[in-house]
């Protein structure tokens, strides 16, 4: 059993006239120093344009010191050096190096990763060896996809095109950053999708999806992927991956078997004319033979009529003798 509470005595309820003596007198305070009062959005704004003003100088500072001819890291000729945009952070540099040799050699491969952390940022240049094959690479490769993403390709402009600046000065030809998603850019590759004259649609390279819809849906369903699925999924990239290398590995052997030599053809050439001409003249031979099987044949029957003529010959002269005894 307990004993109820004992109520303590608290003081009794009363209003704030008490308290007005405290307060500043309004006709003696001078309300035009502290101007009208900022809203929330106000401020925001406020806010932002500080931080623009800050980035645009810090901007001004760094593009006054850039200078892309004077870059020890980049490639020798700018003419033949193609942008890879879009890269996944986890492409290595032999993966693209393989996937952009199928449209020629490489001279140099660059990879622009963060001169702090180390990391990728996602872009790379690619100096080719033959001008066609850079042409080659910029209208094919555009759209493809590596490790999961479809990367954009276009010419170097920073040592080609006069005023230039990168994305990371305020220029650049990206329309992925404009605003919101009705502004976005949300094709792949350079140009935007055309349709074919039936209303087809283009090669998936043209896709107008999404990204998240080329990873298996519009959008993912039930708990986000743990650290173990991905993982398992980059396993999965791996194996396909080497299932390509073993391959190219295939073709590259067949190609690369002997072949009969240039001399060695008219040969095989000669060879295959006079076994023809063999068999023609088996041939030829196979008909004299039949000749002269037939004209024997028509010598005995010519033999047989004179045997068979010869006595009533006998009987003539016979008669002609008669007559003239």
């Amino acid at each position: 059993y307990l004993p109820p509470a004992e109520k303590s005595n608290l003081p009794g309820y009363h209003g704030m006239s008490q308290c007005t003596a405290l307060f500043e007198d309004p006709s003696t305070v001078d309300y035009s120093k502290f101007g009208p009062a900022e809203t929330k959005e106000q401020r925001h704004a406020r806010k932002r344009k500080e931080r623009l003003e800050v980035e645009e100088a810090k901007i001004a500072e760094q593009l006054s010191t850039w200078d892309p001819q004077k870059d020890p890291s980049a490639t020798e000729d700018a003419y033949r050096t193609l942008f890879i945009g879009r890269l996944s952070y986890d492409t290595s540099e032999p993966k693209l190096r393989r996937e952009l040799e199928d449209y020629g050699p490489i001279k140099k491969l660059r990879m622009v990763t963060d001169t702090v952390k180390g990391k990728p940022r996602g872009y790379a240049f690619v100096e080719f060896e033959k001008e066609r094959d850079l042409l080659s690479a910029f209208k094919q490769a555009d759209g493809r996809k590596i490790d999961g993403r479809r990367i954009l390709v276009d010419v170097e402009r920073g040592r080609t095109v006069k005023g230039w600046r990168p994305r990371r000065f305020g220029g650049g030809l990206g329309g992925t950053r404009r605003g919101g998603e009705d502004m976005n850019q949300r094709w792949s590759g350079r140009d935007p999708p055309q349709t074919s004259q039936g209303g087809a649609d283009m090669p998936r390279s043209m896709d107008t999806r999404p990204a998240d819809r080329d990873r298996g849906g519009d959008r993912p369903r039930g708990p986000p992927p743990s650290d173990r699925d991905r993982d398992r999924e980059r396993e999965r990239e791996r194996e396909r991956d080497r299932d390509r290398d073993r391959e190219r590995e295939r073709e590259r052997d067949r190609s690369e078997r002997p072949r009969p030599r240039e001399d060695e053809r008219p040969r095989e050439r000669e060879r295959e004319r006079d076994h023809g001409s063999d068999r023609d003249r088996e041939r030829d031979r196979g008909g004299d033979r039949d000749r002269e099987r037939e004209r024997e044949r028509e010598r005995d029957r010519g033999s047989e009529r004179d045997r068979e003529r010869r006595p009533e010959r006998e009987r003539e002269r016979d008669r002609g003798d008669d007559r003239r005894r």
